[in-house]
């Protein structure tokens, strides 16, 4: 009888246990990591959904072991992204360029904002007391643009002048590298105007500064991206960028479909001013993925004008191509 018992049941038994083998193995699988990032950032509205994720687990989720490295400089984010201490970093189309031309192989992977002229605003601010109405008043004046060359802000006060039939040019303009300080000049009266971005503009509007003009309407002007080392996106590498492209999309869904959710998180990490902490505007984020699941390069029609506008101001010393079907420039 008990061998008959066993006859019958083994199979039964067998079938039980490889199902719960095959259940555990699929358990670990998922639970694997996709491996490990270094994201390099300023502290920037541009990078929220990276915050987010690392906030609410998305990494952890995706079996992804993320390190969000934020830098005070531009300097400093793109010094760690030449030596290697970080895997991917946020910047702009101008210093991605510069990196590839002094022999740092990267390549732009997605937009963090710009895919539209909303998103990530930049302008033109003058003080309440220059007297300065618009941006042909600028040819006028004595004290110069405050801007830094080879910048975001530097195109886009270029292609605001284009727009409205201004050559650059006739404006006269002074170096200020610092942000904080150019802000600090034309808000004492001391440069006729500054090129500034999103949270500066803010904070000058509240504080009954004039902004002249901004790239927030009509033809799209500036954009910050996603790059990632070549010499990171191989193998296992490629595999954890795909991940964390997964992640961008989730985060920035769930910022825009709530975004004054994350409106503590986006004054704590991007260090706005407390004066518009509960009016900040927070941008709509655009995915790192396509509708069918691609990588979401950015275009050449975004990408192609900074190049144009690079090598007409002698900021490259040699041809600069972009392919949009891999984000990769080619240099010759």
């Amino acid at each position: 009888m008990k061998s008959a018992l066993t006859r019958r049941f083994l199979p039964m038994l067998c079938s039980v246990l490889a199902l719960v083998a095959v259940l555990a193995l699929g358990a670990c699988s998922a639970q694997q990591p996709a491996g490990s990032i270094r994201i390099g950032t300023m502290p920037t509205e541009d990078i929220l959904p990276m915050w987010v994720a690392e906030e609410e687990g998305l990494f952890e989720n995706a079996g992804v072991d993320a390190e969000i490295v934020v830098f005070d400089s531009a300097q400093g984010l793109s010094a760690a992204l030449t030596a290697g201490e970080v895997d991917i970093a946020m910047t702009d189309p101008m210093r991605a360029v510069k990196l590839c031309e002094s022999g740092t192989d990267l390549s732009l992977e997605w937009i963090t904002l710009g895919a539209t002229p909303e998103q990530g605003r930049f302008g033109v601010l003058t003080s309440a007391d220059s007297g300065i109405t618009s941006l042909a008043d600028l040819a006028n004046g004595t004290k110069g643009v405050g801007l830094a060359a080879n910048t975001v802000p530097e195109y886009v006060f270029e292609q605001l002048c284009v727009q409205q039939g201004i050559d650059p040019a006739s404006i006269p303009v002074s170096e200020v590298a610092s942000l904080p300080d150019r802000y600090g000049l034309v808000a004492a009266d001391q440069l006729d105007a500054a090129a500034l971005p999103a949270s500066m503009l803010a904070l000058g509007q509240a504080s009954g500064m004039v902004l002249l003009a901004d790239d927030a309407t009509g033809e799209n002007v500036s954009q910050s991206v996603m790059v990632v080392r070549d010499a990171y996106n191989t193998g296992e590498g490629a595999k954890t960028l795909a991940a964390v492209r997964e992640v961008w999309d989730e985060a920035a869904s769930r910022i825009n479909a709530d975004p004054e959710r994350y409106r503590m998180l986006l004054v704590e990490k991007a260090n706005l001013n407390e004066q518009v902490a509960a009016s900040y505007a927070i941008c709509e984020y655009p995915m790192a993925r396509t509708a069918q699941g691609e990588p979401a390069y950015p275009p050449a029609e975004l990408i192609e004008p900074v190049l144009s506008w690079m090598s007409a101001k002698g900021y490259v010393t040699k041809n600069v191509s972009y392919d949009e079907s891999n984000g990769s420039f080619v240099i010759s």
